[in-house]
């Protein structure tokens, strides 16, 4: 019969770790050998709220405007959507002005922003002329396929 050897010392070291570091458990192995310290989470005491005083209720005006709900830009007829995946980048480089700005007329056909997806930097053109009403993504901002980008009127 084996007898299995316990290094006291290794176990107070890891379940020192365990309190250090606010785990549950930790594991070391060593060729044949292994030690697991499992420590009990603590309980959680819920705290039950007392009671809080009835008071009179407060009037409340009825809402006549309702705040519209978020819409997902997308679905705006003007939304130009990404094709990719990939990282957007409204300038050329970092120290050039954006190839386009809120408020301005573009053309169809016009640059908007670059969309780099692996090592690729690919040109987001405008698909008509109007106005940009509103750019949604920033220069760095990771962006999925079909996601909104920029807004034209």
């Amino acid at each position: 019969m084996s007898r299995l050897l316990v290094d006291a010392d290794a176990i107070r070291a890891l379940a020192e770790i365990l309190t250090d570091t606010g785990l549950t458990e930790i594991e070391i192995a060593e060729k044949d050998n292994r030690i697991r310290v499992v420590r009990a989470a603590a309980p959680v005491a819920h705290a039950v709220p007392a009671p809080a005083p009835v008071a009179a209720p407060v009037p409340v005006a009825p809402v006549t405007a309702v705040a519209p709900a978020a819409t997902d830009p997308s679905k705006h007829p003007g939304a130009v959507t990404s094709p990719m995946v990939g990282v957007a980048y409204l300038a050329p480089d970092p120290s050039s002005p954006p190839f386009v700005t809120e408020g301005q007329q573009v053309s169809a056909g016009q640059t908007l922003l670059l969309i780099e997806a692996m090592k690729t930097f690919n040109q987001i053109k405008a698909p008509r002329a109007g106005t940009l009403s509103k750019i949604l993504v920033q220069s760095g901002d990771p962006v999925e396929f079909g996601e909104a980008l920029v807004i034209i009127e």
